[in-house]
């Protein structure tokens, strides 16, 4: 973790972190936190202690931002939605508006959740302009990177988390495009010593403070879990295999293969971009039932298995999700020609 946190660019890598059953227990930790952060009180008094909370993330932004703040009793109107652009990348502009605007009406902002690699449109929040925002207004800033925060891992890629060194929070689930396997999600905190004062309990029937050995190793008092997973060692265990140049690979052929897919079909007879640019995101340009269609095609033929969804005033269209190492140009050229057969009737 500490290796982690170097690479997101905390000064040698000091601060703190857990590893949680997926991004979305990973987001509600970083929720936890700020909060914690803001509120100390809570934790004991309950939200009736505090004032109105209220929490911004893009419109683009994965369900679970609004799933924690459930949980957690800010509810799910104290989530406040922040446009994007064509691309799917949050606007800052409208970010601070939003918040000076709570403001006005009594509110406190307290989170602001920013994407690395949005589910739909894979696009990447301005973290640079979020965090001078989140500085400005001093908020937590929260990095939900866990579907692009892997190319952190890339030195040609990692640019476009610039400024994901300022955030005091960070998702990364490297059983997305690192390909360990299911469960590893990281929440990796920039604060050290806060994640333990928010969630220890003391129970002095586990955690006892006269053990032989260093403390600082006995990490389950700074989780909600009591029996986890030890799901770091897989994490451990492919880094020693791969090595942090065998996971840039992988990773830059990933973003090869999708660049590879865009030439493909950029200019292909019954294709259409969702949007101009290097993105491997396609959708038809009949009507809405097509790609459920060819979806359930695909599945009866068991060929291949591709995403689709509908994205605002955008009918549903293909997802194309390019994670595993296995893959190649030979399987793009397949996947092309597959969905043509099996929607050519239509």
């Amino acid at each position: 973790m500490k290796k982690m946190r170097e690479i997101i660019g905390w000064q040698e890598g000091r601060g703190d972190g857990i590893f949680s059953p997926g991004g979305a227990i990973s987001n509600m930790y970083a929720m936890l936190l700020a909060r914690y952060k803001m509120f100390p009180e809570v934790k004991e008094k309950g939200m009736s202690s505090a004032p109105r909370l209220v929490a911004f993330t893009s419109e683009h932004s994965h369900f679970s931002i609004k799933k924690g703040a459930a949980a957690l009793g800010i509810g799910t109107e104290s989530v406040i939605c922040i446009k994007a652009d064509e691309r799917g990348k949050m606007i800052p502009s409208d970010l601070e508006r939003r918040i000076i605007e709570a403001k006005q009406k009594g509110y406190v902002p307290f989170f602001v959740s920013a994407t690395a690699g949005t589910t739909v449109y894979g696009a990447f929040d301005p973290l640079m302009a979020i965090a001078d925002i989140c500085k400005k207004h001093d908020i937590w800033m929260h990095v939900d990177g866990a579907w692009g925060g892997s190319l952190l891992m890339s030195r040609k890629h990692r640019w476009k988390l610039n400024g994901v060194e300022r955030a005091n929070s960070m998702t990364w689930n490297p059983h997305k495009m690192m390909a360990v396997p299911l469960q590893c999600s990281a929440l990796l905190v920039r604060e050290e010593g806060l994640m333990q004062s928010c969630n220890q309990m003391q129970a002095c029937y586990l955690f006892q403070q006269d053990k032989q050995y260093d403390l600082s190793y006995d990490t389950g008092d700074k989780a909600l879990q009591c029996g986890r997973h030890v799901d770091i060692f897989k994490l451990w265990l492919m880094w020693r295999a791969k090595g942090t140049i065998g996971f840039e690979a992988q990773i830059d052929k990933c973003l090869e293969l999708s660049e590879y897919l865009y030439n493909k079909i950029k200019d292909r007879e019954g294709y259409e971009m969702v949007f101009d640019g290097k993105v491997s995101l396609i959708r038809s340009n009949s009507p809405p039932l097509v790609a459920p269609v060819i979806k359930a095609r695909m599945m009866e033929y068991g060929t291949t298995m591709v995403s689709y969804q509908p994205q605002g005033d955008k009918v549903n269209f293909f997802r194309m999700v390019i994670s595993n190492p296995a893959a190649t140009f030979e399987d793009i050229d397949f996947l092309i020609e597959e969905i043509e057969r099996l929607g050519q009737d239509l």
